[in-house]
């Protein structure tokens, strides 16, 4: 179990030394107002997120946090990037920001679901090609596609493993799927696991070309369709 001073120092967040003198001088109660004293105190799993106030000022103690981010065109999924904007950046308040990962990757023109956790194995588990977990996308394509080969193979050796590909009506197209004039038609597929670019290189195999693309669904999970772009929502270990 994760002790006070250890999750206070992460959440302010602030060194553990600060955190271990916050609570000893009084500045640090439950959100009922009793005091915790103790630095050394063991938080149960079952109490975490643990609300407290901190001077006054109320703060919910995390030990791990799990988010799906919605993010928009236009943002690298990276931590870091001297060219374009950062999906980080839209993280920067969520909780334990600053130990928060990507759970794999959205390029710079796709939207849609992005997962976020500052759980290593977590992130290990739903990444793992063994596991490989389903991810759906809708795609706004520049002409009608061919029916996939059972056999298809990329241009470099990799095979996809299509779990589904259909048609998209227009009233289950998601608002975040961005559609550029040009679009003749629509599609929704479903793979198992998520190699660099494969949706694209998918359609381009298939005879089309994608003009707009957005990753609706990561396994149980779907992106809410009231969830603007750049906005994020705390979820559960084992919402996926």
């Amino acid at each position: 179990m994760p002790r006070l001073d250890h999750l206070l120092a992460r959440n302010l967040p602030a060194p553990r030394s600060r955190a271990r003198e916050l609570i000893e001088q009084g500045s640090v109660t439950g959100d009922g107002g009793q005091p915790l004293g103790d630095p050394r105190q063991q938080i149960p799993a079952d109490q975490l997120p643990l609300p407290v106030l901190v001077d006054g000022q109320p703060l919910a103690l995390h030990d791990q946090v799990y988010l799906l981010l919605h993010k928009p065109v236009g943002y690298v999924t990276a931590l870091r990037d001297d060219r374009h904007p950062v999906a980080a950046a839209l993280v920067k308040h969520a909780p334990l920001a600053g130990e928060l990962r990507p759970v794999g990757r959205l390029d710079l023109d796709t939207s849609g679901l992005l997962l976020w956790t500052t759980s290593g194995p977590w992130l290990q588990q739903l990444t793992h090609p063994k596991r490989a977990v389903p991810r759906r996308y809708q795609a706004a394509l520049a002409r009608p596609y061919q029916p996939p080969p059972p056999d298809l193979v990329l241009d470099d050796g990799h095979r996809p493993v299509i779990l589904e590909l259909q048609p998209l009506p227009p009233d289950r197209r998601h608002p975040a799927l961005l559609s550029p004039a040009e679009t003749t038609t629509w599609a929704e597929i479903t793979l198992a696991g998520g190699a660099y670019h494969e949706v694209r290189r998918i359609f381009a195999a298939l005879g089309s070309h994608v003009l707009g693309l957005c990753r609706v669904g990561f396994g149980r999970l779907v992106l809410p369709v009231d969830l603007a772009p750049g906005a994020f929502a705390l979820i559960g270990r084992d919402d996926v």
